[in-house]
């Protein structure tokens, strides 16, 4: 059997594909109530202070707070109320020495006030008359213009993925519309002579089609659309066509390949046909995933997956996910959430790979703890068991168990 590969650690990997990779950011306008984990592809500047008028954050009284001064259960002070601030109006009083405006949580502050005692640190004396148990300062319970964004203010940078907070902030502004990073076009095909549909029922040495929807599953998370172009033989014409016409359609082309050699080297060579520079990496030093292709052809990428579904699943995370991040011009991917937990079994490794091992997380008397579930990277509910990864690094001869180790959660 031939020597396979000349492989490269998976940070070094990446770096050459994204090294070949141009940028070109496509933005398209959207409803800013559709634009949840869209990514921002224009700087945002406020356009209005917020808020555009000083609120209370209270139910209680406005007042000028010099007039509290002193104040105590035992020496209040003696205000005279002059009116009611009603919800959704401006204020038609004005507050003068000695007086208060009976106001509520959110409401205008009326001129001449700068402070909002709450209602429980009162006490009525008559309909008009109150007494003040407690003094409070200036500003006390209000919210000035422009406390919480001012107008002219920047508010978010390209590159930035909105969150739920982000969209209510937007609305509060008046931003109904932003404009957003195009989610990226994935055309992705599964090859194999012995690969069937999974409405099919599998006949002697077949498997039902699992990477095409772990892998849009992926690009679905990472902000992409994916384009399934079905399940190709193992032809040399018949990959390269549909591979072609994928990548025509799409931002950037995955092939989920078969496990034998000669697939493998199929695969490649229908990547260096594709475009130049055509194939940049031919295998990569972690485990599962080591037969993995990295190329770019007519400036977009192309990745050449393991057939095996554990180890495509892996692959697709490490380099797939990074590059339909890039496309969308995020630098630096979201993190997964990560975990620290203490390792129950001992994990072998090799130096010089990166092993990436599935594990249960599970609490053990107020800890938590990693539990690996071993099996090989053939077996999908190897993973659909398990709630993430830890890695194994590239200088390391394994992990012991009741070592602390981080695990990445799916």
């Amino acid at each position: 059997m031939p020597e396979l590969f000349n492989v490269l650690p998976p940070a070094s990997a990446l770096k050459v594909l994204l090294d070949h990779l141009p940028v070109r950011v496509r933005a398209e306008s959207v409803s800013t109530a559709e634009a949840l984990d869209r990514v921002l592809a224009e700087s945002l500047i406020a356009p209005s202070s917020l808020p555009a008028f000083p609120r209370s954050t209270m139910d209680g009284y406005a007042v000028r707070a010099a007039d509290t001064f002193g104040a105590s259960e035992s020496l209040p002070a003696y205000l005279s109320v002059v009116g009611e601030v009603p919800m959704g109006r401006a204020s038609d009083v004005k507050i003068e020495p000695t007086q208060a405006a009976v106001v509520y949580t959110g409401g205008v502050i009326p001129p001449g006030a700068d402070a909002v005692v709450m209602i429980e640190r009162t006490q009525k004396l008559d309909a008009t008359n109150i007494e003040v148990l407690r003094a409070v300062a200036p500003g006390e319970n209000v919210i000035s213009v422009g406390e919480d964004v001012k107008v002219g203010e920047a508010l978010l940078a390209p590159g930035h993925v909105l969150r739920p907070q982000d969209l209510g902030g937007l609305m509060a502004l008046g931003m109904t519309r932003v404009k957003v990073a195009t989610r990226p076009r994935v055309a992705i095909i599964s090859t194999g002579d012995e690969v069937v549909p999974p409405d099919v029922e599998p006949g002697p040495g077949q498997v039902r089609n699992v990477n095409t929807y772990t892998v849009a599953g992926l690009v679905a998370h990472a902000g992409g659309l994916a384009l399934p172009q079905g399940i190709v033989r193992d032809s040399f014409d018949a990959l390269l066509s549909v591979a072609r016409a994928g990548l025509d359609a799409a931002d950037a082309l995955v092939i989920a390949a078969g496990s034998s050699v000669s697939t493998r080297d199929l695969t490649a060579d229908v990547v260096n046909h594709l475009g130049k520079p055509g194939v940049l990496v031919h295998g990569v030093s972690v485990k599962p995933g080591k037969p993995t292709i990295l190329g770019v052809c007519q400036d977009k990428p192309v990745i050449g997956l393991p057939g095996n579904p554990v180890s495509a699943t892996v692959v697709a995370g490490l380099f797939l996910v990074p590059v339909l991040w890039r496309l969308q011009g995020v630098d630096e991917p979201p993190d997964r959430r990560r975990v620290t937990a203490k390792l129950t079994h001992n994990i072998a490794s090799v130096p010089g790979r990166e092993d990436y091992v599935q594990v249960k997380v599970v609490e053990r008397d107020g800890e938590l703890w990693a539990d690996p579930v071993f099996g090989k990277s053939n077996l999908i509910y190897t993973m659909v068991k398990a709630d993430g990864l830890l890695c194994v690094p590239l200088d390391s001869n394994g992990v012991h168990e009741g070592e602390w180790v981080e695990v990445s959660l799916f």
